[in-house]
């Protein structure tokens, strides 16, 4: 099942439920993915697309002074895949990539970010790189 699939079938639980937050957020998701000009979008898209939802969120309510967490963020970050961690990236890391290889250990990120994908915040693999960079 799609990830495109599951927001459908999710959507009309959540009407049946009258689950009027989850429907809406699904409503949102489902209206940005629809600004696309393909009918079936690739997991990956909506993954970019869920991620934008909840930078775009996280800003609006810390310009409003909410801090960083609400309802919507919640339901969208459950269709997102599980993020590894730092120690998870780090053994990765320590296992798989040879420093010699490269100029500096940052230019590894490429390398990195393409084994995670979507399951790893470009961020934190940069904090990750930069305490191997203070380590070794």
């Amino acid at each position: 099942m799609t990830l495109q699939d599951k927001l459908k079938d999710d959507l009309k639980s959540a009407m049946k439920a009258r689950d009027e937050v989850r429907k809406d957020a699904i409503r949102v998701i489902m209206g940005e993915m629809a600004r696309s000009e393909n009918k079936q979008l690739p997991d990956e898209e909506i993954i970019k697309i869920l991620k934008k939802l909840i930078k775009s969120e996280k800003e609006m309510l810390e310009k409003s002074g909410q801090g960083e967490t609400s309802p919507f963020i919640a339901i969208i970050e459950a269709y997102l895949p599980k993020m590894a961690t730092p120690d998870e990236i780090e053994r990765w890391i320590a296992a798989n990539i040879d420093f010699s290889a490269y100029k500096n250990k940052m230019q590894a990120m490429g390398s990195i970010m393409a084994h995670f994908g979507a399951s790893a915040d470009g961020n934190t693999v940069k904090q990750v790189l930069h305490k191997f960079s203070a380590t070794n």
